[in-house]
């Protein structure tokens, strides 16, 4: 029996050295395919290798790697596990197995493989670069940057690890310090795609768009197909107005990579801001799917549901995407956008949501010490106003007035315009200040240095938390006196905002301690110039024999509550009829969806007339087919409600409970209509039927109405613009008096 034992044991050392030198002798023949990226074939020989010796450390560490590579990470994570359990003390298959559970965004298991990794070899400058982008991922930045330093003090010429540090420095908002940390890179290997890469992001950052694209195609040169670069350089196309080209690079993209986040996710932002809203939730859920903390999917879809008319399913996923990233910015401003739709909103929420953005944002940026001024009270006033809508855009029609009309002898004008999109209203802009700058490419701190150095005693924000603002510019007060206005006068929630331009109704006394602003009252909000051309037209009811109603503004304003009010009115009066006019209805899934919409409050089809979009004068020209508009709630018309007085068309508008509910009835009062304003539902239907039932009056009131405005305090814009002068000039003194 001991005979039989003893000689089965011989066989199977002789089997198992026989197997060793099979192995020892594939082994090379794998190395090398591994080497030439023939990676299928360095696997099969592995596997026939681990056929002979299950635990053969050399086959599954070269397995692992390999896998890892092609990214078989379910494969590389099982060969890898086996080698380390083979060999604990294995410093380079413990490195690797962390590269595969950080692929797997498994951060914290990688961490702690990557810190085995450097106990057991602790001058290992590989391992500890790699557990630096473990911590950097787990937003654990200066254990991140401890770790890369250690890297550099082992190998202080190691290109890899001065990369990384500036990838974690560039999240830590340090961007000259990444900006060395890449150059020293490139230094060590000019052909570093990474680091010159990483130039390209800190050049994003900084707003310096041109770099940035220098950056990203030099580094495209070196990694032709390189999805990760290409999705960034179409969101620095995105920012520099290149829409065409920015969605041709998510596209190849999403070819080399069809899974890649920030493709899907630059794909669905160019979606959103075509109104292709069913393609852009598809991208956002895809990313979803594979991720469910991306905060950035999160936003995009909500701002899909708010253009469905989904605000408070929008503002959910907008909380939800601050709860992974509180400090997320563009996650803020959409909130409060977003708030200022939704029908329970209120001036007590919404100036919350303001306060949080001060909270998680403002409060973090260092205020200036600005320079003392001359404190001459009657002096010129130099104004500096800053926007990205100096261009065709709703906002313009606002202010432009404001910056044509102000007296060249009491106020010198700065514009400082934040967009790269120029048209002819932009060249009208430019042509009337007394300096023009372009300040799209300039940084926070860089726009700031720039105010400053332009002596701008008075600085106007034009935007408010809509799209495209610079409030962080304004968190810094590069001037000493700070304004809102026009553009979105509903309060910043800055305490370095120093005014609010608003009026009695938008803004009542009773509210006005909720703001961290002063509130300054003008005629109205916002002034439009009167319409150069406008032809007197007829009331089309008196023709058709039936009212029209009209809506020409933003779909997304048109909430359920406003449109459950316009079809009971439709119902009523069984022969109207309603046109409903904006750009997005260009979209067939938006038109079908607002149709529909109508059709289930059981208003045919044939009642309602959707129009897409148009050039301005053809938009104004549609309102000769209009008895009335109709304003939506809680987001009022304002440029809309202004164009429809001003060719002739009165607005039946509610006062709601925030500034963006009463800019219509703010407007409209501010013309002498009075009587068509309403304080609840009932109210606006009931103005409805007065007035459709009285058309001589109605049509009186078409034709005076431009004569109205004219002699108004708010439609007359030289009378408007001097009350705002007046309101510059005492601000300034109160500064003086303060300052003397």
């Amino acid at each position: 029996m001991q005979s039989t034992i003893g000689s089965r044991a011989f066989q199977n050392a002789r089997l198992q050295k026989k197997n060793r030198k099979q192995a020892d002798a594939l082994l090379p023949t794998a190395v090398a395919a591994y080497r030439a990226g023939r990676h299928a074939e360095a696997q099969a020989i592995c596997r026939q290798v681990l056929e002979l010796l299950p635990d053969y450390f050399p086959a599954l560490h070269l397995l692992g790697i390999s896998a890892l590579d092609c990214g078989r990470l379910d494969v590389a994570e099982q060969a890898l596990t086996q080698a380390v359990a083979i060999e604990p003390r294995h410093a380079e298959a413990l490195i690797n197995l962390g590269l595969v559970f950080f692929s797997q965004k498994r951060y914290e298991e990688a961490r702690k493989v990557q810190e085995r990794a450097t106990a057991v070899k602790p001058i290992f400058p590989v391992a500890f670069t790699t557990l630096g982008n473990t911590l950097m991922n787990m937003r654990l930045f200066d254990q991140a940057l401890e770790a890369h330093q250690r890297a550099i003090a082992a190998k202080p010429e190691y290109a890899d690890a001065y990369c990384n540090r500036g990838m974690t420095q560039l999240l830590m908002q340090r961007h000259q310090d990444a900006y060395e940390s890449f150059n020293r890179a490139l230094s060590l290997n000019p052909r570093h795609m990474q680091a010159t890469f990483g130039l390209g992001l800190v050049a994003v950052n900084l707003r310096h768009c041109e770099q940035a694209l220098t950056s990203f195609n030099a580094a495209l040169a070196l990694s032709p197909r390189n999805a990760a670069i290409l999705a960034q350089r179409g969101r620095l196309h995105l920012q520099m107005g290149h829409f065409d080209q920015a969605e041709a690079d998510f596209d190849a993209a999403l070819a080399a990579d069809p899974m890649l986040e920030a493709a899907l996710l630059g794909k669905a932002h160019v979606n959103v801001l075509n109104g292709d809203v069913a393609p852009a939730m598809a991208a956002c859920n895809k990313v979803l799917q594979q991720n469910p903390l991306s905060e950035v999917a999160l936003i995009w879809l909500g701002a899909c549901l708010a253009k469905q008319g989904d605000i408070a399913g929008a503002i959910q996923l907008f909380d939800r995407a601050l709860e992974i990233k509180p400090d997320f910015e563009e996650a803020i401003t959409k909130k409060i956008f977003a708030l200022d739709f939704l029908p329970d909103a209120d001036f007590v929420l919404q100036q919350a949501a303001r306060r949080e953005w001060w909270d998680r944002i403002g409060s973090t940026i260092r205020r200036r010490k600005l320079a003392a001024r001359d404190p001459d009270p009657e002096r010129p006033i130099v104004v500096g106003y800053v926007s990205s809508d100096f261009r065709s855009h709703s906002a313009a029609l606002a202010f432009f007035p404001v910056v044509r009309n102000h007296d060249r002898g009491a106020f010198r004008v700065v514009c400082y315009s934040c967009s790269p999109l120029r048209d002819g209203v932009t060249e009208k802009f430019q042509s009337i200040a007394n300096k023009w700058v372009d300040a799209w490419q300039s940084s926070d701190e860089e726009l700031a240095d720039q105010i400053e150095a332009d002596q701008v005693d008075i600085l106007v924000d034009l935007s408010g938390h809509s799209a495209g603002n610079r409030l962080s510019v304004f968190a810094r007060k590069p001037a000493p006196i700070q304004v809102s206005a026009w553009g979105h006068p509903t309060g910043t929630g800055l305490p370095t905002m120093d005014y609010v331009l608003a009026d009695p109704v938008s803004i009542p006394a009773s509210v006005r301690h909720l703001f961290a602003e002063q509130i300054h009252d003008l005629s109205c909000m916002i002034t439009m110039e009167a319409i150069e051309g406008r032809r007197a037209t007829e009331l089309p009811m008196l023709r058709n024999g039936y009212v029209t109603f009209g809506v020409f503004n933003r779909i997304d304003k048109i909430s359920d509550a406003a449109l459950a009010v316009w079809a009971e009115l439709m119902r009523e009066l069984t022969s109207a009829r309603i046109v409903i006019k904006n750009g997005a209805l260009d979209d067939a899934y938006l038109r079908d969806s607002l149709i529909g919409r109508f059709v289930n409050h059981g208003i045919a089809e044939e009642r309602i007339r959707c129009m897409g979009s148009s050039s301005r004068a053809d938009h104004l020209a549609e309102f000769g087919a209009i008895d009335i508009s109709l304003d939506p709630f809680p987001q009022n018309g304002g440029a809309s409600t202004w164009e429809s007085l001003h060719m002739g068309v009165p607005v039946i508008t509610k006062l709601g409970m925030t500034p963006s509910a009463r800019a219509g009835g703010a407007i409209v009062k501010a013309v002498g209509l009075n009587d068509w304003v309403a304080a609840d539902d009932a109210g606006y239907l009931a103005i409805a039927r007065r007035h459709v039932a009285n058309p001589a009056a109605l049509a009186e009131l078409r034709a005076e109405l431009p004569q109205r405005i004219a002699t108004s305090a708010a439609g007359n814009v030289e009378l408007y613009i001097r009350k705002v002068e007046e309101g510059y000039r005492t601000f300034w003194r109160r500064y003086c008096t303060a300052n003397a």
